[in-house]
């Protein structure tokens, strides 16, 4: 079985501090360390909104086990648009931000689309081109998060295949569930915890962690609790690997 990492978007958020998920009293300095040992893996998402600085991956970096693992989410300037081929100069501005600088540690970049982008095959081609295999000497691992319809077709994934590039699996959500292998590593993102104790009821967490068990019989599996009732995804993440440690 390939390794399965189970995670969380951020870490920086109020709800989960007073014995949520981080003990009372945990320094707020302290929170990605403490987190990076509970999880296998968090989803940057500050990266969407705004360049960070070097320094902060650097720092995140060295913060965190060596076998903790980052998702990086792609900057919004480079796939909120009407043409994503002409993204070529934010997506360099972005792979030249500093993230190089999480070496090992960084693992797929998540590159969202906007809920209204189609499908559109001599552009998606055009954009899958701009995303090179490495950055600085270290490795890239690219996947798309696509929201509409129109992606969940056979010359989607066949474009992304050709590419090594992942289509995110988006479940319990208002987007489209495509689950199509086209890459050596899947990107699932799970949206439906609710007010429950641990975010899903045991059978949901039971399907989800069956659903990992069967994708890492041949790919490595990075699958994140996102959304939904977000003060209860970290007790949703850490019931999973509980379930796939068993």
């Amino acid at each position: 079985m390939k390794k399965i990492r189970i995670g969380i978007g951020g870490w920086n958020f109020p709800e989960w501090r007073k014995g949520v998920f981080y003990p009372e009293g945990l320094p707020q300095r302290q929170e990605l360390e403490y987190a990076s040992h509970v999880l296998g893996s968090i989803e940057i998402n500050a990266t969407y909104y705004g360049s960070q600085k070097p320094e902060s991956f650097q720092k995140w970096h060295d913060e965190t086990p060596e076998d903790f693992v980052f998702a990086v989410k792609a900057s919004r300037f480079a796939t909120n648009r009407k043409v994503l081929a002409e993204a070529g100069d934010s997506v360099a501005r972005f792979l030249t931000s500093g993230i190089t600088r999480l070496g090992t540690k960084l693992g797929p970049i998540n590159w969202q689309l906007a809920e209204t982008k189609k499908f559109d095959a001599p552009d998606f081609a055009g954009f899958l081109k701009l995303l090179p295999q490495a950055q600085d000497g270290v490795p890239l691992r690219h996947a798309v998060e696509a929201r509409h319809d129109s992606f969940a077709s056979d010359e989607a994934a066949a474009l992304c295949r050709d590419h090594g590039v992942a289509l995110i699996r988006s479940g319990d959500s208002k987007f489209p569930e495509i689950d199509a292998q086209t890459a050596d590593f899947a990107y699932l993102r799970i949206m439906g915890t609710t007010d429950q104790p641990l975010g899903y009821g045991e059978a949901d967490l039971d399907r989800w962690a069956d659903e990992a068990r069967r994708i890492a019989q041949d790919r490595e599996v990075y699958l994140y609790v996102i959304s939904g009732q977000k003060d209860r995804n970290p007790a949703a993440a850490r019931a999973l690997i509980e379930r796939l440690a068993q």
